[in-house]
């Protein structure tokens, strides 16, 4: 199985290196490829039941190629333009290349391309989409993308299929010109946004003809520099991916200033009382299944140091620059008013 995005381009040199954690699944572990993939790689991707399906590579696909590929991964990843990765699994205790997966960060504003192949003898054991799921779910969460983009030739409905349990939807039809085939072919044009991956915030179930209210309670807490702190959310969480404000949900009977108290503690491992935190502003916004009303709060002074205790990252942003980061739409409102006051 493979889309018609090729994860094996004929790029140029390496010029560095850039560190990458390799993702892990339950069977798999994905990796940046190595120059000692190459043979493997080669074998299993110049074969014409795979070939064929990926647009832009040649068939027969020279060996030489392979090398060029390992050697431009590198310069890609370190440059942050594409994160191409080897599939592996374990036979009889040793490691072994299955297939390819990588996302390209296309010009398109905020936006990934998706590519895979996988060896003809590991076909039909969930492998593209087990891998495909780990990228997809890595790269919204960690990559400066909203979206992702996947193109598969008509021909090739396994693909469409993994791209549909994914969550993507397709949204078009178009033509590419396939190397191998030497052809102009019809291509399937499928996209897949946060949510599709990630699913929508989940609420309790509205009356009919009502939305339900979701309270939430936010800080900004303010350095000496008058830095505002922003926490991204991590891989796993609903929204992955986007920076918001520190706080989250009221449990049943606690007011915004013991929620927030309790999620600075979890979230952040800072003390903060209550007389430390003046109620600024507040964000009301409907989304899709729920309306959520928001105050934020503005905090100088706590006890500890900031961390990341849930996995997130954290950036102290200056004023001016809080709109360069992509936040949820209810807190976008509240950027401009901290601003002006900060």
């Amino acid at each position: 199985m493979a889309t018609s995005t090729s994860t094996a381009p004929t790029g140029a040199s390496a010029i560095s290196v850039c560190d990458f954690t390799p993702l892990i699944t339950e069977r798999l572990v994905l990796r940046p490829p190595r120059a000692e993939d190459a043979e493997a790689i080669h074998r299993l991707v110049n074969a014409w039941p795979v070939v064929r399906m990926l647009s832009r590579l040649p068939y027969p696909y020279p060996r030489a190629l392979t090398d060029e590929w390992i050697a431009s991964t590198i310069q890609q990843r370190s440059y942050g333009r594409a994160y191409h990765l080897a599939i592996t699994g374990q036979e009889d205790g040793a490691e072994m290349v299955i297939g390819c997966v990588g996302l390209r960060l296309d010009l398109a504003p905020r936006t990934g391309n998706l590519g895979y192949w996988v060896g003809q003898r590991f076909w039909g054991h969930g492998v593209a989409r087990e891998a495909a799921a780990r990228v997809m779910s890595w790269a919204l969460a960690n990559l400066p993308i909203d979206r992702v983009e996947a193109h598969v030739s008509i021909d090739n409905p396994a693909s469409a299929a993994v791209l549909r349990h994914l969550g993507f939807h397709e949204t078009g039809r178009d033509r590419q010109h396939f190397l191998a085939r030497d052809a102009e072919t019809e291509v399937l044009v499928f996209e897949a946004r946060r949510d599709d991956v990630f699913g929508h915030v989940e609420t309790d179930a509205p009356e009919p003809g009502h939305k339900p209210l979701l309270l939430v309670a936010a800080c900004a807490l303010v350095d000496s520099d008058s830095r505002v702190l922003l926490a991204r959310r991590p891989e796993g969480k609903k929204m992955a991916g986007l920076w918001e404000f520190p706080g989250g949900k009221l449990n049943p009977g606690e007011t915004p200033e013991a929620a927030l108290i309790r999620e600075l503690r979890e979230e952040l491992g800072i003390d903060v009382t209550e007389t430390c935190l003046a109620p600024f502003a507040f964000a009301s916004h409907a989304y899709e299944r729920f309306h959520l009303l928001m105050p934020l709060y503005l905090c100088r002074r706590w006890n500890g140091f900031v961390q990341p205790l849930e996995g997130q990252a954290l950036a102290w942003v200056k004023p001016a620059k809080l709109t360069e980061y992509e936040m949820p739409a209810a807190d976008k409102p509240l950027v401009p008013l901290l601003r002006d006051f900060l």
